[in-house]
């Protein structure tokens, strides 16, 4: 059984066919899953909030906006929930579509529903390594903005690849208390060396630019 719905995941199905779209939110429910429906991706769209996560389960033909222009336009919104998209019309350029958007699977039916699961499993992979990605991004980003101007001086000069006494000349102080400084950095932002600083200097720069 899947521990899908105790991560806080969701599988968002978007399927027309109310049959369908019963039995897949029963099946996925009954091996452990939190579900949602949608009978087209209008419907879906209507209700979408940017804080859902988990994956979106599409059939390629809707009423309106197809499996694939709803996949479109989630990505043209910056959003990246992972998609299956799920069809009995499958043909070549429709799973090039769905791939080159990065889709995790497209399937024909009728499917496995073992191999919707592990479509659906591989969705939630990457989608947990995007979250804690942005975790990590959103703390990162804190202990950043907890810096003095002064060590963000110091941090600036540490990426350009300067050395203590070249950072001391361009700040008017001495090379001690530039090693002092190189030292506070390293403990409030939890670098374990040089190289880690200077990540931390880039990153500084790209959300500073």
């Amino acid at each position: 059984m899947s521990s899908g719905g105790d991560r806080g995941l969701t599988v968002y199905i978007v399927e027309d066919d109310a049959a369908m779209r019963d039995s897949l939110s029963l099946m996925l429910r009954l091996s452990g899953y939190r579900a949602a429906t949608f009978g087209s991706a209008e419907a879906f769209l209507e209700a979408y909030r940017d804080d859902w996560a988990g994956c979106v389960v599409a059939d390629l033909r809707l009423p309106q906006k197809s499996g694939l222009e709803l996949q479109a336009e989630l990505r043209a919104r910056g959003r990246s929930l992972p998609f299956v998209i799920i069809t009995a019309h499958g043909d070549v350029p429709s799973a090039r579509a769905a791939f080159q958007g990065e889709a995790v699977d497209f399937l024909e039916k009728p499917f496995d529903d073992a191999d919707l699961r592990a479509a659906i499993d591989t969705a939630y992979g990457r989608e947990l390594g995007r979250i804690q990605r942005a975790a990590a991004d959103r703390d990162e980003a804190l202990m950043l903005a907890r810096l003095t101007p002064r060590e963000r001086e110091v941090l600036e000069r540490v990426g350009k690849g300067l050395h203590a006494k070249e950072i001391a000349a361009a700040l008017a102080i001495s090379p001690r208390t530039v090693e002092v400084y190189k030292a506070r950095l390293m403990t409030k932002l939890g670098a374990r060396n040089v190289a880690e600083l200077v990540r931390f200097a880039l990153l500084a720069e790209k959300r500073s630019g």
